[in-house]
């Protein structure tokens, strides 16, 4: 008997709860019809590289890591695994902006591991009050006790008040765009409180992973050695999931909006909108869904909802409230990034790093910017740059009720004051993420465990989203993955 399942949602957890589900059934030697439906012209959903006068431009996530296994593994049984570049050498480190002025992070200071305290004392970005707590760090007594901190509290508490608003805030804003004093180290960067644990101190951990070769040496920010990507950008992984999902027979419907989800005895009803005329490949960024067209709905056996949370939940209000109440109270970030091409003669800063981090203390209105062309070869023509500023998060998120062009304005006065980028760019481009960061505030893993008793009593529905384990890319695939095979085991067990 086949089964027929929808996936609701065409980002890389959709694509990767797709697939999946073609590995399970080729596996099992049984048939499974699968389809993917997506609201937009294009499949991705937050990733997305385009090509823009000889720059290569990622609208989304550039690039994804190692240490986490799951992007990999699924790059290999795409045959992609020889595709992987890694991130520059030469570049390997970040700044932060200290009084206006762009400082390299200390060498060996991983988020808020300290690794070399001599290079701490050496760095101008702290104050001899501030140098002289972080010294103090390995005799600050661990914490053994259960309950969830958050990562303000514990980087406060073992490095002092300064790094924490110098250093550590600026770093962890611009993975989770987020507020240090709400988010959960436990949900977010576990590896520091078992350094904690394991060690006593930040500083000997950091240590000790140097001399196990588990650090990057000479490196500062975060473990750039583990990121990868590809030549010609993350569409490289988009186009070969849409490939083999083709040619396994998933039916993707683009620019088909999902209207209503409904259980039924026989499974679930799924109500859609499909677009009046069809609409093949990838469409420009920002092109809305359509609004024309007929309705549908139609009978599946199983469901994964690979969607932001927030949509999710809307989704889900009919057929399980508990869950989309549950899905719902996560609470999330928007950000935007302006991409934008410059002359490298009309950039007075050597950009001789990944990127540069902003503290909120120096009261800025972007909160990150990525040199995207130093992590990777290829991004930028010749004697050019490409920049990716990070406007909005928790910090300011008003400013995306700007226009484009008033953002674009707004990162060009910033670039100028920061970097000394003069002249006109080649390009600027927009991306908006609107509620598509997750907050993994104090209390997420007990959400997160709630939520999961609710998809256990679920046999045909799954949820695939980066609201529970993580954000990045591999935590994507697993999401979509895990939620293929809790459907598939339930639909293919004995009765």
């Amino acid at each position: 008997m086949t089964l027929k399942l929808a996936v609701v949602g065409g980002g890389v957890s959709g694509l990767a709860a797709a697939h999946r589900a073609l590995e399970l059934g080729r596996a099992a030697g049984r048939p499974v019809a699968v389809s993917l439906f997506e609201a937009r012209a294009r499949l991705g959903g937050a990733v997305g590289t385009e090509r823009r006068d000889g720059y290569l431009v990622e609208m989304g996530a550039d690039m994804f890591v190692t240490d986490k296994p799951w992007a990999l593994s699924l790059c290999e049984r795409l045959g992609l695994g020889g595709r992987l570049v890694g991130a520059n050498a030469a570049y390997r480190r970040s700044l932060v902006l200290r009084a206006g002025k762009p400082l390299p992070v200390p060498e060996g200071f991983m988020l808020m591991a300290p690794a070399r305290l001599g290079r701490v004392l050496a760095s101008p970005i702290l104050s001899l009050r501030g140098k002289l707590r972080i010294l103090c760090e390995p005799f600050v007594p661990a914490r053994h006790d259960d309950d969830d901190e958050s990562l303000g509290a514990f980087a406060r508490r073992r490095l002092g008040k300064e790094a924490l608003e110098r250093l550590v805030e600026p770093l962890v804003a611009g993975i989770y765009t987020g507020d240090p004093e709400h988010l959960s180290l436990r949900a977010t960067l576990p590896r520091f409180l078992a350094m904690e644990r394991e060690h006593g101190s930040l500083w000997r951990g950091q240590r000790r992973a140097l001399g196990r070769g588990r650090a990057e040496e000479g490196a500062s920010g975060a473990r750039y050695g583990l990121f990868v990507s590809f030549p010609d950008g993350m569409a490289e992984l988009l186009d070969a999931l849409e490939t083999r999902l083709r040619a396994g027979g998933v039916a993707l419907e683009l620019g088909t909006s999902v209207l209503g989800l409904e259980r039924t005895a026989a499974g679930f009803a799924l109500t859609r909108r499909r677009p009046a005329r069809p609409r093949p490949g990838r469409a420009a960024w920002t092109e809305p869904p359509p609004s024309d067209g007929e309705t549908v709905r139609e009978l599946f056996d199983a469901v994964v909802v690979a969607l932001p949370a927030p949509r999710g939940a809307a989704l889900l209000a009919a057929a399980s409230p508990a869950l989309a109440a549950a899905l719902g109270s996560i609470e999330h970030a928007s950000s935007a990034i302006v991409v934008s091409g410059y002359r490298r003669a009309d950039v007075r800063h050597p950009l001789d790093a990944f990127g540069l981090v902003v503290p909120a203390a120096e009261g800025r209105q972007i909160f990150s910017v990525s040199f995207a062309s130093r992590k990777f070869p290829g991004r930028a023509p010749e004697g050019h740059v490409l920049l990716r500023s990070f406007v909005g998060g928790l910090r300011h998120g008003e400013l995306l009720r700007r226009s484009d062009e008033a953002l674009c304005a707004l990162v060009r006065r910033e670039l100028a004051a920061l970097l000394g980028v003069g002249g006109r760019p080649d390009f600027e481009l927009v991306a908006r993420h609107e509620r598509a960061m997750p907050q993994y505030d104090v209390g997420h893993l007990g959400r997160v465990a709630a939520i999961e008793r609710l998809l256990a009593a679920e046999p045909a529905l799954a949820v695939a989203t980066n609201a529970l384990h993580g954000v990045g890319v591999p935590d994507c695939v697993h999401a979509g993955e895990r939620a293929a095979e809790h459907v598939w085991a339930r639909a293919t067990a004995p009765s």
